[in-house]
């Protein structure tokens, strides 16, 4: 254990040697635990299914569900010919979807055979934008082409196809209730797209480095985005107001390379809104969603880039690594807020 910056950050190869509460069940206290891992090379994108299964994509070029609770693989999907970038899917859905360098998304059903159920061929270089409408009835994906398109989901038809030029789509996120979608680009911007023509409503002002990924807060009232960046610079989270000004409302700062992820944490952590970031730096943090401050760190050494994050429940993280599976973090809010590591797959 050290501080960096004045904040507590437990290394991955200390932690294995520790136990750690479990944090989930009124339970004794037990070490980290090592399940069979879900890939056999890096993992790039992780989502929370069910109340306890999980949805991953990996360089492997498969898609895997994943029981976190109790570290068994349940199915692994097998289709794409490159690797799996992004995997969305509604929660307690039995429907996903994988985007892939190989060009496309595909469908994928929890009760289906180990094949896809729907294709969504188009674009025309790799697919790095994908998000599900709250209703499950569409699919947006983004491209490096830059292009995006939204899908009808039953029939696998394009209803719309909008170009931007220099518009390389690096995330996109459905806005809950709302018929809006969330962009973020390789052009330093954030865009807003009005779903139903398929049109920009609102450009954010521009960044001074690349947005790597964004989030939308569950009320609809907020969107967090990140930046690329390296030594410190760049490497930060930013919170943008969606219902009034549309501007910025403060920044995260304190990694030191390219924040690979940010997402809102459920409320019902505490009565403070907070917001986690991972980062190629190989550290996740918690920041108050209000002042900015950061209230916790914890580094998974040796994991390589963190690629992704994904909330399971109340008290539970996934986060999706390059070197070292999928980490399930525990968050503890009996005394102040605490990240620990409670299993790996």
């Amino acid at each position: 254990q050290f501080t960096l910056e004045g904040v507590q950050c437990r290394c991955l190869n200390h932690l294995r040697w520790q136990a750690v509460p479990d944090l989930g069940e009124n339970s004794p206290v037990k070490a980290i635990q090592q399940y069979s891992p879900a890939h056999t090379d890096a993992v790039t994108s992780v989502a929370a299914l069910k109340s306890d299964l999980c949805v991953s994509g990996g360089k492997d070029k498969t898609v895997v569900i994943y029981n976190w609770r109790s570290g068994a693989v349940l199915k692994r999907f097998l289709g794409h010919e490159r690797e799996v970038t992004k995997v969305a899917c509604v929660f307690e859905s039995n429907r996903f979807f994988s985007a892939s360098r190989d060009k496309t998304v595909m469908m994928w059903e929890l009760s289906g055979n180990s094949g896809p159920s729907q294709h969504f061929p188009g674009h025309d270089l790799v697919v790095t934008g994908l998000a599900v409408s709250p209703d499950a009835s569409q699919l947006c994906t983004g491209s490096r082409d830059n292009t995006i398109c939204k899908w009808d989901i039953e029939t696998g038809e394009c209803l719309c196809r909008t170009a931007i030029s220099r518009n390389l789509v690096t995330h996109l996120c459905w806005v809950p209730g709302e018929p809006y979608i969330i962009q973020t680009s390789e052009d330093k911007l954030i865009r807003m797209w009005d779903s139903r023509e398929l049109q920009v409503a609102h450009t954010f002002p521009g960044k001074q480095h690349i947005q790597t990924y964004c989030d939308v807060s569950h009320d609809g009232r907020y969107c967090i985005s990140s930046s690329n960046g390296f030594a410190g610079e760049g490497c930060e989270a930013t919170l943008w107001d969606l219902r009034q000004t549309r501007n910025r409302v403060r920044e995260y700062k304190g990694h030191f390379q390219t924040i690979a992820s940010c997402i809102f944490l459920p409320k019902s952590l505490g009565l403070t809104p907070v917001i986690a970031t991972s980062s190629h730096d190989c550290m996740v943090k918690i920041w108050n969603q209000d002042t900015g401050a950061c209230l916790t760190t914890l580094c998974l050494e040796g994991s390589g880039p963190l690629a992704s994050l994904a909330v399971c429940d109340s008290s539970a993280l996934l986060c999706a690594s390059f070197n070292s599976g999928i980490h399930l973090l525990r968050i503890n809010s009996a005394k102040g807020l605490e990240l620990q590591e409670a299993a790996k797959f």
